[in-house]
């Protein structure tokens, strides 16, 4: 029998429910709370975190856990726990207010907060004595001068809303080749060209980085970015924040060198990461990214993946208390299982001081290619190859009779939306139908459980129960990943929904004076102030989705309003990409479509899906596709179907050269 049982004990948050047993008198993030909380004249105290959070869970056990903390947070405050995955708005909102206080931002992120919910003070973690003494110090001040509080909060108020409203571009600067390659350069000087990523330490993946760098070195032939990037590919897949026993990337490393990752499992990065590694394959056509692609695959299904075809959100980073517990390795519990293999092993995953963390632990890693270690070792590739195969068996064994890290549970449109598009990018890499179908049931999924009927759709699911009105990142991405499995289906219904969201996307959040599109819709009241998301960041910016999405549909369906709106929108970037071009990818991915050779596949005829997929044996990031087997009313693909033919059309901007019936002249065709 639980001893304290609060109001988050009927939420769908896995992270809400771990604090539901908490003294602390914790309600969910609610509008009708914040009301009470006027009507009771009392400070709000808003801690938003996530379940995977491995500073949340310390703050928990110190603080919210303790009587004496909670009864000084129970006097003098309404206390309110958020969820920042499920709530993306609020946590955005009270992170733009503390980093406007000058502090820096993570998590948890703890905010107090007027009972009209602005802010007026907050930070991120902080010990038992420190935070005690701080919210009674915010406490005793508001009782003592309300007047300054009320002038401090109204101040930040107004700087929240000029940073979240970016107005109308007044010195527009055009979409130019030499604008992004002046924010490559500068870009450029902040490479590890030892180990890959962004030089110093923490690194992060930051697969949408890589995706850009990947299309950029690509079509300039950019040998330094193509080296880069294909240096951190291998880097990151030896690396210990790969988990080399059962696949998939932590969330990132601590050191430069890729090694110790906080261990953290988020569905959004290995969702992206199939997708940069299926195209890196097709480029680099390394085998290690192959298996990189399949395990990280297997991980999801196993580990993250319902019955119904949901993919959950993240693996904890913490097992019985200890970060990392279920990952690591002492020799003496390998030596038990690989017996006379066990020296083979240790020079393979460096059980040495390379592979050394702490406490007798080790972390898997890897040095080499498997050629180079196998003709090192005096294995042919094949021996090796069945070697690793049979000890990633046993380990994964051993570690399941390990207590797992706790799994957040819930499902998120626009991170479910990821894996799809991340299993279409390894089905053109690979041809296999499993990547396929996979990509197919998770997207049934989201139409039958996260969609009205009216179309609208919702941000988080659990357990048959939908929740919170779905947010643009929501939109674009579910746009994105449905217009990428019309691209590698052919079949109409998903360009059909994908249309549908977007003009439900217009309506909700779509803002003319701006040219952009809100991050909540526009419709509904709020505590919190409204967002034009711009930036990308470990996820793309849902502003840079929709950019892209509105590109592709206008070259896909001829609209060419879409295509207007894309330029408007482009004006908000173009004067910050030369300076940051790290926090604008996405949007110089759309940059680089208009500015170099883009082209428009369409392929119809009987063997339109075989010659589909006979395509995709190298990288082609500048071809939008598109194919039928019999005739379509898809305007790119419109009357261009002829009995008894399969017929390629390479076009650019609608206007497409003779057809052919050979892949090999197709693809002669895909020049400046």
């Amino acid at each position: 029998m639980e001893q304290h049982t609060n109001a988050l004990v009927h939420s769908t948050s896995p992270y809400l429910l771990q604090h539901a047993h908490n003294p602390v008198n914790w309600y969910p993030w609610d509008e009708s709370r914040i009301k009470k909380a006027q009507e009771e004249n009392k400070l709000l105290l808003v801690s938003i975190g996530y379940s995977a959070c491995h500073w949340c869970h310390v703050m928990e056990h110190e603080s919210f856990e303790d009587e004496q903390v909670a009864r000084v947070m129970n006097e003098h405050f309404v206390c309110i726990k958020v969820d920042r995955e499920e709530r993306p708005d609020v946590d955005q909102y009270y992170m733009t207010a503390v980093h406007l206080m000058g502090r820096q931002g993570g998590w948890p992120l703890n905010v107090i907060a007027l009972p009209d919910g602005r802010p007026v003070w907050g930070g991120t973690y902080f010990p038992k004595e420190t935070w005690i003494n701080n919210i009674l110090a915010v406490y005793r001040f508001w009782n003592e001068n309300r007047e300054k509080t009320l002038e401090y909060a109204q101040n930040l108020q107004e700087g929240i809303g000029q940073v979240s409203f970016p107005g109308v571009v007044e010195n527009e600067i055009p979409v130019e080749s030499s604008l992004i390659n002046r924010g490559v350069d500068s870009w450029k000087e902040h490479f590890d060209s030892e180990n890959g990523g962004r030089e110093g330490y923490p690194k992060f993946p930051m697969p949408v980085n890589l995706d850009f760098l990947l299309y950029y070195g690509f079509i300039t032939k950019d040998k330094k970015v193509l080296d880069f990037i294909n240096l951190t590919l291998v880097k990151m897949a030896r690396g210990g924040i790969y988990d080399q026993a059962g696949g998939g990337f932590a969330r990132y490393s601590v050191d430069d060198k890729w090694k110790v990752p906080h261990f953290e499992k988020m569905l959004y990065d290995n969702g992206q990461l199939l997708s940069v590694y299926s195209r890196g394959y097709q480029l680099f056509k390394e085998e290690e990214y192959k298996s990189v692609v399949y395990e990280t695959v297997r991980f999801i299904e196993q580990d993250l993946m319902d019955e119904t075809g949901a993919f959950y959100s993240s693996l904890d980073a913490d097992s019985e208390g200890e970060e990392g517990k279920f990952y690591v390795w002492k020799s003496s519990d390998l030596k038990d299982f690989l017996n006379e293999d066990f020296d083979l092993f240790a020079r393979y995953f460096n059980i040495n001081s390379k592979g050394f963390w702490e406490q007798g632990n080790y972390i898997l890693l890897r040095d080499n290619s498997d050629s180079d270690f196998a003709r090192e070792n005096g294995l042919t590739l094949a021996e090796l190859k069945e070697k690793v195969g049979y000890w990633k068996k046993l380990l994964l064994k051993a570690r399941s009779k390990r207590v797992r890290p706790g799994l957040d549970d819930k499902t998120l449109a626009s991170w479910n939306a990821l894996v799809i598009q991340g299993l279409a990018d390894a089905y053109k890499a690979f041809g296999d139908e499993k990547f396929k179908t996979l990509a197919w049931k998770n997207a049934r999924f989201l139409v039958e459980n996260m969609m009205d009927p009216d179309g609208a759709l919702f941000h988080s699911w659990k357990q048959g129960r939908k929740s919170v009105d779905g947010f643009l990142e929501d939109y674009a991405l579910v746009i994105r990943a449905f217009i990428s499995l019309f691209e590698i289906s052919g079949q109409q219904d998903w360009l059909h929904t994908a249309e549908q969201l977007v003009e439900d996307s217009f309506n909700r959040f779509y803002n003319k004076e701006s040219g952009l599109f809100w991050f909540s819709s526009k419709e509904k009241e709020s505590v919190t102030t409204n967002f034009f998301q711009l930036e990308d960041n470990v996820i793309p910016a849902a502003n840079s989705v929709m950019a892209n999405n509105l590109h592709k549909l206008y070259l896909m369906l001829g609209k060419s309003e879409y295509l207007s709106v894309v330029q408007k929108m482009l004006q908000h970037i173009t004067p910050q990409f030369s300076k940051y071009p790290q926090a604008f990818a996405n949007w110089g991915k759309l940059m680089l479509k208009l500015t170099t050779s883009y082209f428009e596949i369409a392929i119809c005829g009987e063997d339109a899906e075989k010659r589909f997929l006979e395509m995709q044996t190298d990288f082609h990031p500048n071809v939008l596709w598109a194919f039928s087997h019999g005739k379509s009313k898809v305007p790119l693909l419109e009357g261009r179907y002829v009995k008894n033919k399969t017929l390629i059309y390479v076009c650019r901007d609608g206007s497409c050269q003779l057809p052919v019936e050979e892949v090999d002249l197709a693809i002669n065709q895909l020049v400046g």
